[in-house]
């Protein structure tokens, strides 16, 4: 009975055998084996990789229809549709294209829009699948994993926070929205939240100064978020996620058509969290609560000649407070219960409009209103800010010349309640720049520009910038690029710890401009090997000086902080390295690290900048299987010591920060309706600040220092009930007190 049991099974799997359907083929690019190319049938499991001669089998498939897919990163996607009958072995050839990598369109470097590989100057570029990595609710925590670039948490309690670049304070960082400088001043603390990561068409990072295109504040570098075109986008999109702590993210938008010349895109964002939690034991919440919408809308019309117009408002409001965990709103502004609660009002509108004349010419013009409500504890801080811009734009190509010529007016109305604010701050600041790009040779091209601003209070500044392109082969790009910087300072919109704890904050004179000179060189280079891999190093090494900088002194005095222009100068340079491999069988990585040493010499003593880490370094690593259409991201960044902000020689927290690191993961199904379900957990490793140190906030136990006693110099006495001579500080942080948590999350497409 076995044996005919065995006999019939046997004979099955040879008719199987002999009437199944096969499909083979080989993928090729430029007549060469492609090796590693997932080859699979659309809405089914089955697929296979080709092996290293490009070939590839799918077995035992059934007859019928089929979309044929051939799919490798760095290439163009392809698809066939077959038909295979009854005992039938296909064959299918594959010949894939290039992808146009580093290929992007950028307009940052140069307000023009060109090839990302043929701008003299170096532009980072990263596109939403890049943030889709490690999913967040607004683009200040996105950039985590850009090399160079950190998101820097200034206030344990409300989670103020700035963009550094190459270790410099977000203040010399300037953030643009579609070319136009919208976050700056009072938003440059609260402002980064807000912008849905879905309307995100990419996001443009330079490094270095751009002053002498974008003015003051571009003096670290900038960021440039472009929104999606209204035509450019999906239908109708869906994104949100949920976490174990209990924040709630939510995007959605959609476009549509207003009459025969007109289209809209609308967007909206908003973020919940609402649950306290203090895991580190200190009666403050580890994490500020939040409440926050942002409608976004953007409308671009069609005009003769495909001359461009285009319109976008956003409004943005937030209901943010941390302090400790009895705090609610009835002891807003009190001393009993320490709070920091912050109500925050904002628009923004900007606009684009070329000229119907035969020149190239162009106005863009943009205004943001941001009106700030906060306490910090009983310090109330009532903020107005207006802001507008305007520039006309003249673009000029010549035969070996391609010419810029810009006209500018910056409006500024600054007021609050502080002592520094005695009557409100209200000025124009009038511009003209222009800048040559000159094709030397096919391989050589040189680019020339200065900014002429005038600025009733401290008078004409002038910014001149140079760059240079030696492209000597389509795969290896050389570029140098030196220029000037200048930044007016205004220390209440833009440094938080001039208004929470309790150190005095003193100015010691009217502080001038700063100014900076930089210069940076980059060496980017295409490597393509024969296995199909496709590998890009991105090196860059830069030098920057700054005269008359304004960086806090927390040494002098414990119990103080000292602004006051630098007697001296201060510096950072460093060198840092990029690299990006497509590899086989749908693996992407990207590896990235910095090496800096930002510091100020003063009365010829040189000390290591605070808050700045010595190193950084990020990593992501992408698998796609294909026949699954699961996706697995891993990403990370590592971040060296950084010295901090201790409160004099008793203060038991160590003075410098130690290595850390900062890891997560990720899966993504992607289905054939367009829904991706993706889930995950951020902070692998559970990593908090509080590891290693007794506590975090100093004298989180008495935040409005009763029990404090001063001696006759005002300097605190150590007692039995302050043994280490301390004042409530909340300003002791460089990363997230956010430990381990899942999320989950469901995004939906309709293109």
């Amino acid at each position: 009975m076995k044996t005919i049991k065995m006999f019939f099974i046997l004979n099955s799997i040879l008719l199987t055998t002999i009437n199944a359907q096969n499909i083979k083929g080989k993928v090729t690019h430029k007549n060469e084996a492609l090796p590693f190319v997932n080859v699979y049938l659309k809405g089914t499991s089955k697929g296979n990789a080709s092996n290293e001669e490009g070939a590839f089998k799918i077995q035992n498939v059934s007859a019928g229809n089929y979309t044929l897919v051939a799919s490798f990163t760095g290439f163009k996607t392809v698809e066939k549709q077959i038909t295979i009958k009854n005992d039938e072995t296909l064959t299918v050839n594959f010949n894939l294209e290039e992808a146009q990598l580093l290929n992007e369109v950028i307009v940052t470097g140069t307000l023009k829009a060109v090839s990302r590989l043929e701008s003299p100057v170096p532009v980072e570029v990263y596109a939403p699948t890049f943030f889709k990595k490690n999913p967040t609710a607004n683009v200040f925590e996105a950039l985590q994993n850009v090399n160079g670039v950190r998101p820097q948490l200034n206030c344990n309690v409300c989670n103020t926070g700035d963009i550094h670049i190459n270790g410099l304070e977000g203040p010399y960082t300037l953030v643009l929205i579609d070319g136009m400088p919208i976050v700056s001043g009072l938003s440059t603390v609260y402002g980064l939240s807000g912008i849905p990561n879905s309307l995100i068409e990419q996001v443009e990072v330079v490094k270095g100064p751009a002053s002498s295109l974008y003015g003051s504040e571009a003096v670290g570098g900038l960021i440039n978020i472009i929104t999606k075109l209204p035509e450019h986008a999906p239908t109708f999109f869906y994104d949100s996620f949920v976490t174990g702590w209990g924040e709630a993210n939510f995007d959605v938008g959609f476009k549509s058509k207003v009459g025969k010349k007109a289209t809209v895109l609308v967007g909206a964002n908003y973020f919940k969290y609402a649950n306290p939690i203090d895991n580190n034991n200190d009666n403050f919440t580890d994490v500020t609560l939040q409440d926050r919408i942002s409608v976004f809308q953007k409308w671009n019309f069609k005009r003769k000649n495909n001359r461009l117009f285009s319109l976008a408002g956003r409004y943005f409001y937030e209901d943010r407070w941390g302090g400790e965990m009895q705090w609610n709103p009835t002891f807003r502004g009190g001393n009993e219960v320490y709070g920091e609660s912050i109500y925050t009002s904002r628009f923004e509108l900007l606009g684009n409009y070329q000229l119907p004349t035969h020149e190239k010419i162009n106005v863009q013009f943009s205004y943001s209103d941001h009106d700030q409500n906060s306490v910090y504890g009983n310090t109330p801080y009532l903020a107005k800010q207006r802001i507008g811009f305007g520039q006309l734009i003249w673009d000029k190509p010549l035969k070996n010349h391609d010419l810029l010529f810009g006209l500018a007016a910056r409006y500024n109305y600054y007021n609050d309640n502080t002592p520094a604010t005695t009557t409100s701050d209200e000025i124009v600041i009038p511009s003209i720049f222009i800048q040559d790009e000159i094709a030397i040779a096919k391989k050589h091209h040189l680019l020339l520009g200065a900014r002429y601003d005038y600025d009733d209070r401290h008078g004409a500044i002038f910014t001149p910038r140079i760059a240079y392109r030696f492209k000597p082969t389509d795969d290896d790009i050389l570029r140098l690029n030196a220029g000037t910087g200048f930044r007016v300072v205004n220390l209440f919109t833009e440094d938080h710890a001039a208004l929470t704890g309790s150190r005095d904050v003193v100015i010691e004179e009217a502080l001038n401009p700063e100014q900076s000179y930089n210069i940076n060189l980059n060496y980017l280079k295409k490597i393509y090997t024969k296995t199909g891999q496709i590998i890009t190093v991105d090196a860059s090494a830069w030098y920057t000086h700054f005269t008359n900088a304004i960086i806090p002194d927390y040494d002098t005095n414990p119990n103080q902080i000292i602004y006051d222009n630098l007697n001296g100068h201060s510096t950072s340079k460093g060198m840092s390295l990029n690299i990006d491999a497509v590899l086989g069988s749908g693996i992407k990585a990207s590896i990235g690290g910095t090496l800096q040493d930002v510091s100020q010499t003063e009365n010829n003593i040189t000390t290591q900048q605070i808050l700045t880490e010595r190193y950084t370094g990020v990593w992501s690593l992408s698998y796609k299987h294909y026949p699954s259409n699961i996706t697995i991201d891993y990403t990370g960044n590592i971040y060296g010591p950084m010295r901090l902000p201790t409160l004099g020689d008793l203060d038991p927290r160590s003075d410098y920060s130690p290595t850390w690191s900062i890891q997560n993961i990720q899966l993504t199904y992607t289905s054939k309706a367009n829904l991706e379900f993706y889930l995950g957990v951020k902070n692998l490793l559970n990593w908090t600040p509080n590891e290693g140190n007794p506590f975090i906030i100093a004298r989180s136990q008495d935040p409005f220092d009763k029990n404090v006693q001063f001696n006759a110099q005002g300097n605190v006495i150590p007692t039995s009930n302050n043994p280490y001579a301390l004042t409530f500080d909340p300003s002791y942080v460089y990363a997230p007190n956010q430990g381990r948590r899942l999320f989950l999350g469901l995004r939906y497409t309709i293109n």
